[in-house]
């Protein structure tokens, strides 16, 4: 924490005299400020939106009640005001300085616009399966990061055993689940401020300054740059802003939380503003290592968003931004969860195992969170880049510009037995990851009954081992090894010290060109169609080499270590290309009601192996070096309405159809222990997903949604055995009608607020009190279907209580997992599969409190 704070004060040095120096408003065309406030107690109105009818421009009201709007419009034009709990409000603007009044109405919902489509537009109104989460409702109900934003979307699923091996999917598709390899493309698109982030690791990573968060649900390769098969999320920061402001936060916690969040914002000349953002987060661990007699899974991260806003003319907005986050945890460690009877002989199972080598186990119970590993837990995320986005209004549109630069450096290391053996005495995959990306797109309206967007993207991509990658034993190796009662396997210092260096070199270069277009047949009758080039080039060269253990010229020896580790090399090159695209109808009979029917198909480019491959006979399967590409065949039917102003429902029927879809499977052998890729012949999922939300009153809002998913393996007939039939006749079996893993069939999430006008501590103000729960049936925690390794249902119940001053002062008390539900996020088989699997646990009960200042 000192570091943090070290930082924070740093930070406030370099940066405050600049914004001191600005303090005085420029003055520019076409600048329309005001303050919103009620029109019965002239109070001001925090958090407004008002939106430029027509355009993208838009502007959000500060803790006075006040706004700026910088545009290329000459006055008059005209605005539409919305605020949750107030009628929304259409008015010309004239002057450049106006204050507005809005009424109270317990029968209208505030309008939530999203970008989805490269435009600002009602999310009730566009023909896609969009949930929006606000920043500020980010920030209230502690989602600082995608692994708790899942709890309040409940199509989204993430699993992460660390940074590197993270899975983020919608609708249980997007990317392999279990451990990361990195020759696969996610399928879900992550986005920052219109920037591509190519690695899973970037939604471990703390959010800064968060505006708003759209997930968009299935395919969206011909609006977004990078081909997205099952969705994306579409992340928006706050802006810069030629009028100064702020907002500051601390939160306080147990298990030692401390949570900072700062960020400032205006002008530093006549045509440039700035703002900075930091993060910084703290907390101790919530498993206790009683070898080390410390905890672990700690948090320890810090984050840093600067942008420059250029505006040299009205028609014109150039954006710098520069990102850095850093995690440096003690942590992401797995309790051992239990032990499977496999189907080898009885000397080896695990519990044969360890009795042997005398070792017990610090707990049979996982709940304990007791811990004795004996490598260090590190993982060490950096993550960061640069970009440069330019907006102009050329015609009737937008053309938009998005340079970026973006690096991934990681360097972890995990005890991937899970025991406080000496067996794989380090695992580590140190990487460099770098990567540049172009996308250029038109967006707007060609004639009074056409609109659309055209784009292209381009991005090249090297992936490094740095400097290699190590997987080395330990002196109980030979044990869990043991594959035979040869006497030759105590040999001793035979695999003590025998590892394998791996260095790898993955070149890739994607391009593409996308458009979609909007044709309206009748004013209520819309058609559109989309199509997307798509190029992938991947260059590999990998190679594997043995090192350590006992040195020997003997070959019953060598066979054994043989049996272990294997040197392994090969090289692959591919290129290929593909169309895909999609079709919608879009039919609105009448106001508050609109429906829609997608077809698409897409495409997710070829996978490389860059985890080992599996042996058979001594022979390495170098056919696996390559998997084929996926290809989606996907149908949805939309129903968006909203039964009443203050009210919205929506329903949403969707089925994927997926060929050869790419998958990630565990293997028995020691030296391929974060599993490999292959491809199972057809997969299928099915779905219904429910939304809504309605205003009882200015005092009291309800929301909840709720996902039927079903998804399976169609034809899977070569997969790997599960865990519990490891040693049987057969290494690979037949699975199709098994359960995909990671997929919940039911999973929903509910969500209310009762809030009152009050004074506290001489303040005027609301008194708040939110609940959200969320919940998920049981699901699969093996890409082959396991009877050992599902993971139960569990709901978990959140909980805050506030302030909110009309100031912009917030103080709350907040509680999560407030009912202390024991569950697991992840199971996991050991490497080598002798029987015993860990989990990844969710966190136990927090609680804290949060202060927050906004100006």
């Amino acid at each position: 924490m000192k570091n943090i704070f070290k930082s924070i004060l740093y930070i406030g040095a370099v940066f405050f005299p600049l914004f001191l120096s600005a303090q005085d408003k420029p003055v520019i065309n076409a600048t329309v400020s005001g303050r919103v406030v009620d029109a019965r107690t002239n109070e001001n109105l925090v958090g407004v939106t008002i939106a430029i009818k027509g355009t993208t421009n838009g502007a959000t009201t500060d803790a006075n009640g006040e706004f700026a709007l910088i545009t290329g419009q000459k006055l008059p034009f005209t605005v539409i005001v919305s605020y949750v709990g107030y009628l929304k409000k259409e008015l010309v603007i004239s002057e450049s300085s106006v204050e507005i009044k809005l009424e109270e109405n317990v029968n209208e919902l505030a309008e939530v616009v999203v970008t989805s489509r490269r435009r600002q537009e009602s999310v009730q109104e566009i023909p896609l399966p969009v949930s929006v989460i606000r920043g500020f409702t980010v920030e209230d109900a502690g989602a600082f990061n995608v692994n708790r934003l899942k709890e309040l979307v409940p199509t989204v699923q993430l699993y992460s055993s660390n940074p590197r091996n993270t899975t983020l999917n919608i609708r249980g598709l997007g990317s392999t689940f279990g451990l990361t390899n990195d020759g696969i493309d996610p399928g879900v698109g992550f986005y920052v401020d219109g920037v591509y982030y190519a690695r899973p690791a970037a939604a471990t990573l703390d959010f800064i300054d968060i505006e708003q968060i759209e997930v968009l649900r299935g395919p969206q390769g011909t609006l977004f740059g990078k081909n997205t098969t099952a969705g994306a999320f579409n992340i928006t920061t706050r802006a810069p802003s030629f009028e100064t402001g702020g907002a500051f936060e601390v939160s306080y916690g147990n298990y030692g939380f401390i949570q900072s969040k700062a960020s400032i914002t205006g002008a530093l000349s006549k045509h440039v503003a700035g703002r900075f953002s930091f993060s910084g987060t703290h907390r101790d661990g919530t498993l206790y290592n009683v070898r080390t007699d410390k905890s672990e899974n700690t948090l320890n991260n810090l984050g840093f968003r600067g942008q420059l806003l250029f505006k040299p003319t009205e028609n014109l907005n150039i954006t710098f931004i520069g990102d850095y986050s850093r995690q440096r945890p003690s942590g992401y460690a797995q309790v051992i969860a239990g032990v499977v009877t496999t189907q080898r002989p009885a000397y080896r199972q695990f519990n044969s195992i360890i009795a042997d080598l005398g070792y017990k186990l610090p707990s049979t119970n996982p709940f304990d969170r007791i811990i004795d590993t004996d490598s260090p837990w590190r993982s060490g995320n950096d993550l960061g880049g640069v970009s440069v986005n330019i907006d102009a209004k050329v015609g009737n549109g937008k053309l938009t510009a998005t340079s970026a630069w973006r690096f991934w450096d990681w360097d972890p290391m995990n005890d991937r037995d899970f025991t406080g053996l000496p067996v794989l005495s380090k695992s580590q995959a140190t990487s460099r990851h770098t990567n540049w990306s172009q996308e250029i797109r038109y967006a707007g309206d060609f004639s009074p009954k056409l609109s659309g967007v055209v784009g292209v993207f381009f991005i090249g991509q090297n992936l490094v081992s740095k400097p290699a990658h190590i997987e080395e034993a330990g002196a109980a190796q030979w044990r869990f090894s043991q594959s035979s009662t040869s006497a030759l396997w105590r040999t001793p210092g035979l695999f003590e010290g025998l590892g394998i260096k791996t260095t790898s070199t993955l070149n890739t270069l994607g391009a593409a060109a996308f458009g979609q277009i909007d044709y309206a047949i009748t004013d209520k009758l819309h058609v559109l169609g989309g199509i997307r080039f798509n190029y992938d080039k991947k260059d590999v060269d990998y190679k594997r080499e043995t090192y350590g253990g006992l040195q020997t010229s003997d070959p019953a020896l060598l066979a054994l270590k043989n049996a272990v580790y294997t040197n392994q090399a090969f090289k692959v090159n591919v290129e290929e290309n593909n169309f895909s695209g999609q079709l919608t109808l879009a039919y609105k009979p009448f106001k508050g009601f609109h429906t829609f029917a997608t077809v698409s198909n897409s495409y997710k480019p070829v996978g490389v192996n860059l985890g080992g491959l599996p042996t058979a006979s001594g022979e390495v399967l170098t056919d696996l070096a390559r998997i084929k590409p996926e290809y989606v065949t996907h149908f949805e039917f939309g129903i968006k309405t909203e039964p009443s102003k203050q009210s919205t429902f929506n329903v949403v029927f969707h089925n994927t159809d997926i060929k050869d879809f790419q998958t990630q499977v565990q293997t028995a052998e020691v030296g391929v222990n974060r599993g490999y890729l292959s491809n199972a012949e057809r997969v299928r999922v099915i779905g219904i997903e429910l939304d809504g939300s309605i205003r009882v009153s200015n005092y009291f809002s309800l929301n909840g949604a709720l996902a039927y998913t079903d998804g399976k393996y169609v034809s899977f007939k070569n997969a790997p055995v599960p865990l519990e039939e490891t040693g049987g006749a057969s290494a690979f079996k037949d699975i199709s009608g098994g359960d995909l893993p990671g997929i919940s069939k039911w999973a929903g999430s509910l969500g209310g607020e009762v809030s009152t006008r009050g004074n506290f501590l001489g303040l005027k103000g609301r008194f708040f009190l939110a609940l959200d729960n969320f919940y998920r049936s049981s699901f699969s925690s093996s890409p082959s279907p396991s009877k050992f390794l599902n993971i139960d249902g569990y709901a978990l119940v959140n909980v805050r209580i506030g302030f909110r001053a009309s100031n912009g002062i917030s103080m709350l008390l907040w509680g999560r997992n407030l009912f202390n539900q024991n569950y697991f996020e992840q199971l996991l088989p050991a490497a080598g599969n002798a029987g015993h699997y860990g989990a990844v646990l969710g966190d136990p009960r927090t609680y804290g409190i949060t202060l927050r200042y906004v100006f």
